[in-house]
């Protein structure tokens, strides 16, 4: 495997004070989530990170399957333990998707943005998606465990059909991406964004400027209903 991720490579290039600096780096694994949940539930420390090379379980909202060759993305999924209520922790994930649009700016120069929920996307195909799992404890919001998935060293036609066309940065770059390179920069970026959330920044309004969601009619389905409407703002 030519792009391998080993965990004192990642360590010795990150200059990080507590993002990564637990990692942990799995040839093949259910699902990273799962395992972060674990850790998480057992007293793990904010900015603990695991990483995949393949998962035989991989999901997305909804229970849905998330499918990636062997070495061929980043599966990975980070604990956070930031000081919100329980309602705003969807600020996390947006702290994700941040990093990840940030860290492909940065690392390939090509310009992502945020569909609303939590998928990363680019010219209308998808090339990243996230998942979110809350722990609470007393009513507080303990951990937030976010997976995310970016399609990085695929060809897109290997993958399953699905309503919304997927995408790879090799794809739309035309030749392989460092995942090193594009991991270091994303975990860079995290920790930068979850220290402003620390001191009372909110990301609402960052995030709101990669949105392609909108002006949008949108139609979101949910275990038991759809909702459809015109996507106008993002509020607090």
């Amino acid at each position: 495997m030519a792009d391998q991720l080993f965990v004192s490579e990642l360590q010795a290039r990150l200059d990080t004070r507590w993002m990564g600096r637990i990692l942990e780096i799995h040839q093949t694994i259910d699902s990273t989530n799962t395992r972060a949940v674990a850790l998480a539930r057992m007293g793990s420390a904010s900015g603990a990170v695991v990483l995949a090379e393949h998962q035989t379980e991989g999901r997305g909202r909804l229970g849905r399957r998330w499918h990636a060759p062997a070495g061929s993305a980043l599966l990975m999924s980070v604990i956070l333990r930031p000081n919100l209520a329980p309602p705003q922790a969807q600020r996390a994930t947006m702290i994700c998707s941040l990093a990840a649009v940030e860290a492909i700016e940065k690392t390939c120069g090509l310009h992502a943005l945020v569909k609303w929920p939590n998928d990363i996307v680019m010219g209308g195909k998808k090339l990243a998606g996230m998942l979110a799992e809350l722990g609470l404890r007393g009513g507080a919001l303990d951990y937030v465990v976010v997976g995310l998935g970016l399609n990085v060293n695929l060809d897109p036609a290997a993958l399953p059909e699905a309503m919304t066309p997927p995408t790879s940065l090799q794809a739309e770059l035309g030749h392989p991406v460092s995942r090193v390179d594009l991991l270091v920069s994303l975990l860079q970026s995290m920790e930068r964004l979850c220290d402003r959330m620390a001191g009372g920044w909110s990301p609402h309004e960052m995030w709101r400027n990669y949105l392609v969601t909108l002006g949008q009619r949108v139609r979101v389905g949910a275990p038991d209903e759809v909702i459809e409407g015109l996507a106008e703002d993002v509020d607090q």
